[in-house]
């Protein structure tokens, strides 16, 4: 249970400086992923321990294709492994996998292993660990529309497309940290920020831990949320 008095209910992270602290170190790009990966299982027990009820994590945006195929391979194999590795550990921590994004251009023993594991944890609820893949806030808006169109629909209010949206599962992010030191969304829930506390610490990604997390929960708890009204 948190210490705070303030706690988010929804955090979302962007996981950035896996490339950087590699190249620091004179390794591959990979094996600042594979750290990464690290930081994420590190992240994810600390939010459990502080009583975060969502984490969002982006993993994997649209944008993302460009790099080498290397590299992509790369993230693909560890997001396989990390899902395929821990269904004991989802299951003790009661923590629920979800996943945003259109996936249907990703390897299909990936997808295959996602639908798994989103099906062996649907029941747990300490914790929503959704993954971001293939996900960009342009590319979610365009979708969503399109679905709506589909179905014959007149839009009058956003609650009707929020409700079409990949993350209709989940409430709109309280907090937003994106590590690395750089100051921007980078096409991230362009909708669902609309009103999110953002953070931007200069922490490499795979240096993020519980400590971290901690810094961020103390800045949070003094912000004040306004909503757009006046104090």
């Amino acid at each position: 249970m948190s210490k705070y008095l303030k706690t988010p209910q929804h955090i979302a992270f962007i996981m950035d400086g896996n490339g950087r602290w590699a190249q620091k170190r004179g390794l591959p790009r990979n094996a600042g992923h594979q750290r990464g990966i690290k930081a994420l299982e590190k992240t994810v027990d600390a939010c459990c321990k502080h009583g975060i009820k969502y984490a969002t994590f982006y993993a994997f945006s649209t944008e993302n294709w460009k790099r080498e195929k290397q590299e992509i391979d790369g993230i693909f194999s560890l997001v396989r492994d990390y899902l395929k590795d821990n269904p004991d550990y989802f299951s003790s921590r009661g923590i629920c996998v979800k996943h945003i994004g259109d996936i249907s251009a990703f390897p299909d023993d990936l997808t295959t292993q996602l639908t798994s594991t989103e099906k062996s944890t649907a029941k747990n609820n300490k914790l929503i660990l959704t993954l971001a893949l293939n996900y960009g806030g342009r590319d979610e808006i365009v979708r969503t529309f399109n679905k709506l169109l589909g179905k014959g629909k007149k839009v009058e209010t956003y609650k009707e497309i929020s409700a079409q949206l990949d993350t209709c599962f989940l409430p709109d992010p309280d907090f937003v940290i994106r590590t690395s030191g750089e100051n921007r969304l980078s096409n991230f829930m362009m909708l669902q920020l609309s009103y999110s506390e953002l953070y931007f610490p200069k922490v490499l990604w795979p240096d993020f831990d519980e400590n971290e997390l901690k810094k961020a929960l103390k800045i949070y708890s003094k912000r004040d949320r306004r909503f757009g009204g006046i104090k």
